[in-house]
């Protein structure tokens, strides 16, 4: 199938930084599913170049090798899964004009202002959707959290503490600032107006009505995200903890799935499941 042709259970993917964690399970979890790994990119140099795709996921030899160019990895694929960096991001979003790819799904965070702009304007020609989790569990985390928000007082402390693994770069993280975003919303404000600096120095006093962050960072730890609100006399904490990035990798198909039935635009998860009215 390519992107022009009718939309079905069955496409074809090719993935971003495909030798790395994420984008091993990304590959094993598609050919599971039935789907074609139709490639997928490393970074120039990269040792795994030459390796075939199949072997990196541990799942059957596929007959396919990593590119360092994206144009050269998605010239067969409908559907472009990244989650790698901004940059390389965005650069494969203006590789893709040269593909059959129109649908890209991204998990990469850590996007400054002007990259979301960037990511706005790549959504007039490609079906994307984005978002700081894929996992549906964080969904119904961030549904909990907004309301959870709008129901206590501002007289309750939010404080969001998150842990990843000790090669993640980009702190909080994508989930965490999405997460935080909820109780910004909860609370009829956005998270750039509520959102607290790091407790550091002698002077770390906490400001009253802000939303605080704290992060971990060690061993191979695959995500875990807790938001917790107090009052002087009682505390309530509601969490997640990821055992298996295969819950990643299954929501971005089914996003995939979405997408490929929709026109273009920069659209997140709500929209595939329904909750903000974009999912008809």
């Amino acid at each position: 199938m390519t992107a022009s042709s009718s939309p079905s259970d069955s496409f074809s993917v090719a993935i971003a930084g495909v030798a790395g964690r994420m984008g091993r399970q990304l590959a094993a979890v598609a050919h599971r599913r039935g789907l074609i790994v139709a490639g997928g990119t490393e970074i120039a140099g990269s040792p795994h170049l030459g390796t075939d795709i199949g072997d990196l996921a541990g799942i059957p030899h596929l007959g396919v090798k990593p590119e360092s160019d994206p144009v050269a990895a998605a010239a067969k694929a409908d559907v472009w899964l990244d989650f790698t960096r901004p940059a390389a991001t965005l650069a494969a979003l203006q590789a893709l004009k040269h593909t059959p790819v129109r649908v890209a799904i991204i998990g990469t965070t850590g996007f400054s202002p002007a990259e979301e702009k960037e990511l706005e304007r790549a959504g007039k020609e490609l079906v994307i959707v984005k978002s700081g989790s894929f996992a549906l569990g964080i969904k119904l985390l961030e549904t909990l959290i907004r309301r959870a928000a709008a129901s206590l007082g501002e007289d309750w402390d939010i404080e969001v503490l998150e842990t990843h693994h000790n090669r993640k770069v980009d702190a909080p993280s994508g989930t965490a600032l999405m997460l935080g975003q909820a109780a910004a919303e909860g609370r009829g404000s956005s998270l750039e107006a509520l959102q607290a600096g790091p407790y550091d120095g002698p002077d770390a006093a906490r400001e009253p009505g802000k939303i605080g962050f704290a992060v971990r960072r060690m061993g191979g730890v695959i995500g875990e995200h807790s938001v917790s609100f107090g009052s002087d006399t009682e505390i309530v904490t509601i969490s997640h903890t990821a055992l298996d990035r295969a819950m990643f990798a299954k929501g971005a198909l089914k996003a995939a799935d979405w997408a490929l039935k929709h026109p273009p635009g920069l659209y997140s998860m709500d929209d595939v499941l329904g909750l903000s009215g974009n999912a008809a």
